[in-house]
């Protein structure tokens, strides 16, 4: 004798011992897929990165100006203690928008005591600082002080170009692909362009770029954004920075991927 199949009526109250046995194996396989998924999902997610972005929320900043070779304020901390705060400007562009109207006004800012509000971007000890008006710019005085850069020798780093607005905390996540794109259009747009290189701990250290003359550079070093890079140059330690002097000419691609693009 054959085996009667089964046929469901929704409106029937009674299901069928097979059609139970049926909708308990889908459900069952449904959620194991759910599961696999969700940790997969989770197992190959970047760690969070200790980023911040003051959107929305301004703060008024005091502090020396100096240029070394992009705007920077340096701001007291404590006793013979300051942090170097890398302005920016708003959207893909670079401070000097904004800061070019003040020194038709005020001449040279070398050496000034400013205040300016704008909104802080902070990622694993460094600071920057998103102008967008200059309006929010102040000269208040001239320091006594004489900012100098320290010579630390020369140096060859591996790393890769990056636009550390973006990828300091503006936008979450600021690698990809896509990515990219924007890191080539802020840079152009006068962000300074920043290496960032990896030990074998897995720390990042950043290094500031500019032309063996100190001078800055953006369209000449947009063919590296993104691509594993050799440089080799003099390093100057600005504060809390480090500015590497290159020739572009010179930079080595290396045959590996992008881990940041």
């Amino acid at each position: 004798m054959s085996k009667k199949e089964e046929f469901y009526i929704g409106y029937v109250d009674k299901v069928g011992g097979g059609t139970k046995k049926s909708l308990k194996r889908f459900v069952l396989l449904s959620i194991s897929l759910l599961l696999f998924s969700a940790f997969l999902f989770a197992f190959f997610q970047r760690p969070a990165v200790n980023s911040s972005f003051d959107f929305g929320n301004p703060t008024k900043v005091s502090g020396v100006y100096h240029e070394s070779p992009y705007p920077m304020l340096r701001v007291p901390l404590a006793e013979d203690e300051f942090k170097e705060i890398v302005l920016l400007g708003f959207g893909k562009s670079g401070a000097n928008r904004y800061l070019d109207e003040i020194r038709e006004k005020h001449g040279d800012l070398s050496g000034r005591i400013m205040t300016i509000e704008g909104q802080l971007i902070y990622y694993n000890g460094k600071t920057l600082l998103e102008i967008d008006d200059s309006q929010k710019i102040s000269v208040t005085g001239k320091s006594i002080e004489d900012f100098k850069a320290i010579a630390l020798g020369n140096k060859t780093v591996q790393g890769e170009v990056i636009d550390p607005k973006c990828y300091f905390g503006v936008m979450k996540p600021g690698y990809g692909k896509i990515h990219r794109s924007c890191a080539a259009l802020c840079i152009a747009g006068g962000v300074p362009p920043v290496l960032a290189s990896k030990d074998e701990m897995g720390h990042e250290t950043y290094f500031l770029l500019a032309d063996l003359k100190g001078n800055p550079i953006h369209k000449d070093i947009l063919p590296y954004i993104g691509q594993p890079a050799q440089m080799q140059g003099s390093i100057e330690k600005v504060g809390d920075w480090q500015l590497l002097k290159i020739d572009v000419g010179q930079i080595k691609k290396l045959d590996k991927s992008s881990r940041i693009y």
